[in-house]
């Protein structure tokens, strides 16, 4: 991540319509989506059994939707850095679409863009287009409009 994608919480009205961030490809392998359908209990075929989902469209399987929307703090992680916040909190979601499949052994990233900045008391509600592309499609595989809370950060420094 270059200082490019290094923002203050108070310059973060003047970025509105601006793109925070692309993060590092990351590979979604079997392993992880056995992980999530552990983890979550949807054990639906298309996700976890090879051979089945072979005979599929899709001709392998596929990652959950929501293992691919559970991507975003990673992803973001990677993609820009708000400096001097004490406290962050997801706040909930606006909006939430997959428009294409996540193949096993997929390579996907997420871009970032600021779409609005709403000040708080003590800090900002962000409101932010999370687009998740796969490696070599033309299509996204995940647009959610995430809603954070950012508060900035208190010294406990005693004077």
């Amino acid at each position: 991540m270059s200082d490019a994608n290094i923002f203050h919480l108070e310059e973060l009205p003047q970025r509105v319509g601006g793109v925070l961030g692309i993060s590092q490809w990351i590979v979604i392998d079997q392993a992880k989506i056995d992980a999530f359908a552990g983890a979550t209990g949807d054990r639906q075929w298309i996700h976890v059994d090879s051979a089945r989902a072979a005979a599929s469209p899709f001709g392998t399987t596929i990652a959950h939707g929501f293992l691919t929307l559970s991507l975003l703090p990673l992803l973001s992680s990677t993609a820009f850095t708000i400096v001097n916040v004490g406290t962050a909190i997801n706040y909930g979601l606006n909006r939430v679409r997959f428009p294409a499949p996540v193949p096993v052994g997929s390579r996907v990233r997420g871009r970032f863009e600021l779409l609005a900045c709403e000040t708080l008391a003590g800090g900002m509600q962000l409101t932010i287009k999370a687009t998740i592309e796969r490696e070599g499609s033309d299509r996204p595989v995940c647009v959610a409009e995430t809603l954070s809370r950012r508060f900035a950060s208190v010294s406990t420094d005693a004077k």
